[in-house]
C-alpha cells in the first residue's frame, strides 16, 4: 500500500451512480466518506430497517414526537456505526481488499487513506456513535454495548468459516432488539422472534451480493455462503427467506397486529419471491441491483407493521 494519500480520489466500484461523495463533497474529505460507505448508503438503510421495524411492533401508545426522537437517534446512529464497521472491516482486511477487483479501489488499498488516519476516523465516529447511545434508557446501553464482540470478530469470520453471512446476520440485526428496547426498556418475544427472522433476511441477500466476488474469494481462498453453497444458492434462498417471513409473521402475531398487517405480508413474500426469480447470479451487475432492492423491501416492511397498528379492516 502506497504510504501517503493520493491527489486524485478513486471512485469506489460499486459506488452510487451519481453519489453526492464524489459531486459535491470536498475533495479531502471524499477518502473519509467512501471509508463510512457514505458513496454507497444501502448498508445503513439495512443496518436501520431492523431497528425501525422492532420499534413498530412496539408503538402503540406513544406520541409522534417520542418516536420521532427515538427514530432520529437509531438514523444518527445507523449511519455513524454502518461507517464505523466499514471503516474497521477496511482496516482488518486492507490485505484482502487489494486483490479483489470489486474492492481494490477502497480508500485503504488504493492509497488514499493510510491505515492511522482509517483509525483516527473509527475513533471519532465510534466517539459519535457512543454519545447516540447514552441518550437512551439504561437496558438499552448496556445491550448495544452487548453487540461490540460481534462487531469486533466479524471480518476474521471469513478466514475461518465459509458461513460469515450468519454472523454478519447476527451482527448487523441487532437493530431488531434495540428498537423494541428503545422504547419498552425491556425485551419481548415479538422482538426475539423479529431478531432470528432478520437473521435469515441478511443471509439471503448478502449471500446474493457475495456472488459478486466468487471468483475472487476462491483465488485468495476466503470464505463466503456463495462458494459454500454454490449451485444450491438459490434453493438455499427459498429456505432463507421462507424462514425471515416465517418469522415476521411470528412476531406480529406476537405483537398483536391487525388483519392488515397478514394481508400486507403478502406483498412482503411477493418482493422476497422475486428477488430470488429474477437475480442472475453469474451476473455482478444483476446481483448488486437485487441487493440494493432491499432499501425499498424494508420501507415496505415497515409501512405494513405500521398499518397492523392502526388501519381499520
Amino acid at each position: 500500500m502506497k504510504s501517503g494519500v493520493k491527489a486524485k480520489v478513486e471512485k469506489t466500484a460499486d459506488a452510487v451512480t451519481g453519489s453526492w461523495v464524489y459531486r459535491r463533497a470536498p475533495a479531502a474529505l471524499q477518502p473519509y466518506l467512501k471509508l463510512a460507505r457514505l458513496d454507497r448508503p444501502v448498508g445503513t438503510w439495512l443496518l436501520l430497517w431492523p431497528c425501525l421495524w422492532s420499534m413498530a411492533l412496539s408503538i402503540a401508545g406513544y406520541s409522534l414526537l417520542e418516536l420521532g426522537y427515538v427514530a432520529l437517534l437509531f438514523a444518527i446512529g445507523a449511519l455513524v456505526m454502518r461507517g464505523a464497521g466499514c471503516t474497521y472491516n477496511d482496516i482488518v482486511d486492507a490485505g484482502i481488499d487489494e486483490k479483489v477487483e470489486r474492492t481494490r479501489s477502497r480508500p485503504i488499498p488504493s492509497g488514499e487513506v493510510t491505515k492511522r488516519q482509517a483509525w483516527l476516523f473509527l475513533i471519532l465516529q465510534c466517539l459519535i456513535g457512543f454519545i447516540v447511545l447514552l441518550q437512551f434508557n439504561d437496558f438499552t446501553i448496556y445491550l448495544g454495548l452487548g453487540s461490540l464482540a460481534l462487531v469486533a470478530a466479524y471480518p476474521f469470520m471469513k478466514r475461518i468459516t465459509g458461513w460469515p453471512q450468519a454472523w454478519l446476520g447476527l451482527t448487523f440485526n441487532w437493530g431488531a432488539l434495540m428498537g423494541w428496547a428503545a422504547l419498552d426498556a425491556s425485551l419481548s418475544p415479538a422482538a426475539l422472534v423479529l431478531y432470528a427472522a432478520c437473521v435469515f433476511w441478511t443471509l439471503g441477500y448478502d449471500t446474493i451480493y457475495a456472488h459478486q466476488d466468487k471468483e475472487d474469494d476462491a483465488l485468495i481462498d476466503i470464505g463466503s455462503t456463495a462458494l459454500t453453497l454454490g449451485e444450491k444458492t438459490k434453493p438455499a434462498l427459498w429456505v432463507f427467506y421462507s424462514l425471515f417471513f416465517i418469522g415476521l409473521v411470528g412476531a406480529g402475531t406476537l405483537a398483536n397486529l391487525g388483519l392488515i398487517f397478514y394481508l400486507g405480508c403478502a406483498i412482503v413474500g411477493s418482493q422476497l419471491v422475486a428477488q430470488i426469480r429474477t437475480v442472475n447470479l453469474d451476473d455482478p451487475q444483476a446481483c448488486l441491483t437485487v441487493f440494493r432492492s432491499n432499501t425499498e423491501f424494508g420501507g415496505i416492511v415497515l409501512l405494513v407493521i405500521i398499518l397492523g397498528h392502526y388501519a381499520v379492516w
